[in-house]
């Protein structure tokens, strides 16, 4: 009897979320020999170090990688430190500034530190594609593009506009998605997992397993995850992202800010439930037999245990509920020391002193800018310990002083430090 299950039910984990398979025929063909023979399917992603810190948007890559181990596959997590030297040009209108090998060994390390939250470190096949780029040399290195003409390169719609555009494209940009398509030689991968901008890399390993007699890998995409916003992209230079690194409290808060709509997604692409299970939970909503509330807390609940482990989900669940479904105040908020002197604003006629609302939110993380704290102080969106803040200036007696701040949502515990001093 095969140790894998039956091939439609791998395809019903498998597909959730995918943009696009190339071919989802051919993944079907191989999952079907691969229950025939006992071989387990390889499967790789490539990521860059090119930051240190992780989100919730790079995950997604990172749980499909998740259910293929699931489902009894090898996954090979692929760290792309000789890439990482070129630097990735995808949905870059200019050249990348190269990393030093100091920086990526870091990133590396912090990196394999973030990953094994979502995949099995027992069971997870790490590699490093220097072991083998670093290793061709230049007659390796001709050779291998020797398989590519300048005329393919530029089909890409990066190197296209830029083109078009008469902006410099450096000829080392132009060796990355050869490069990454000789890491799936290099491991004879059966899948190879991406994002919808990385298409062209993926498909550059498609071919170059033909050139080298390997059976073309099938690419298997997933969508970008739109951030906090539901409009643009996950980002921290955007302020609508996640760190999966973010205290149980801060995570949870803000999965329970997003859409209704947004939620859906996130079950799709953040969560180990199957395709089919997260559609009946939808027409459970729709028919009114589950509430979209109870909905998005389970969602928040499931992610933060995935993160911080089942306990710390509870308490973050428990304390939101206390905060905003039955006006208490949350026990466990994030505490942030601030400078007067970063908020300070004018004495007023009484001498007494006053703090920049606006300030305080950038310098909470609770706005990204100042027209936008202005906005959602003008709209009555944000809270002083409770009470609306219908003023940009608000007095306090004393420093230090310590008092949450709420904007829709989110809130955190400022505390204030003393004039001329930190807390």
């Amino acid at each position: 009897m095969s140790k894998f299950l039956p091939v439609d039910e791998q395809m019903d984990l498998l597909e959730k979320g995918a943009a696009e398979i190339i071919r989802a025929a051919d993944l079907r063909e191989r999952l079907e020999d691969s229950r025939k023979t006992g071989r387990p399917l390889r499967v790789k992603a490539g990521f860059d170090p090119t930051a240190p810190d992780l989100h919730l948007g790079h995950t997604v890559l990172m749980r499909k990688l998740r259910h293929f181990q699931q489902l009894g596959h090898t996954v090979i997590f692929l760290v792309g430190d000789f890439t990482s030297l070129i630097g990735d040009p995808t949905g870059r209108n200019v050249t990348r500034k190269p990393l030093t090998r100091e920086q990526i060994d870091e990133n590396a390390e912090t990196y394999k530190q973030q990953v094994f939250k979502i995949l099995d470190e027992s069971l997870t096949e790490v590699r490093y594609n220097s072991e083998w780029l670093s290793k061709l040399g230049y007659e390796g290195t001709i050779r291998l593009t020797a398989h590519f003409t300048v005329s393919q390169m530029l089909e890409r719609d990066e190197f296209s506009k830029r083109f078009q555009a008469e902006q410099p494209i450096g000829l080392h940009e132009l060796l990355y998605p050869v490069m990454q398509g000789y890491d799936s030689v290099a491991l004879e991968c059966d899948v190879e997992l991406g994002g919808t901008d990385q298409k062209f890399n993926l498909l550059c390993g498609r071919e170059l397993q033909r050139q080298y007699n390997q059976r073309p890998q099938i690419v298997l995409m997933t969508p970008i995850l739109e951030g906090l916003d539901g409009v643009q992209k996950m980002s921290k230079s955007l302020n609508n992202a996640i760190g999966i690194n973010e205290p149980p409290a801060e995570m949870y808060g803000k999965l329970m800010s997003i859409s209704d709509d947004l939620m859906w997604k996130y079950w799709v692409f953040l969560t180990d439930l199957r395709q089919s299970e997260v559609d009946a939970m939808k027409a459970e909503v729709a028919a009114g037999k589950l509430h979209p509330m109870e909905a998005k807390k389970r969602l928040a609940r499931t992610i933060t245990a995935g993160f911080h482990g089942e306990a710390a989900a509870i308490s973050a669940d428990e304390n939101w509920a206390r905060m905003f479904q039955q006006k208490g105040e949350s026990e466990d908020l994030e505490e942030v020391s601030i400078a007067y002197a970063d908020v300070e604003g004018p004495a007023n006629a009484a001498g007494a002193m006053q703090i920049r609302l606006p300030k305080l939110l950038l310098q909470l993380g609770l706005a990204a800018s100042g027209a936008e704290a202005n906005r959602k102080i003008a709209e009555n969106a944000v809270r002083l310990d409770g009470e609306v803040a219908s003023s940009s200036l608000f007095q306090t007696e004393t420093l230090p002083a310590r008092f949450v701040v709420r904007l829709g949502k989110r809130a955190k515990v400022a505390v204030i430090g003393g004039v001329g001093e930190g807390v």
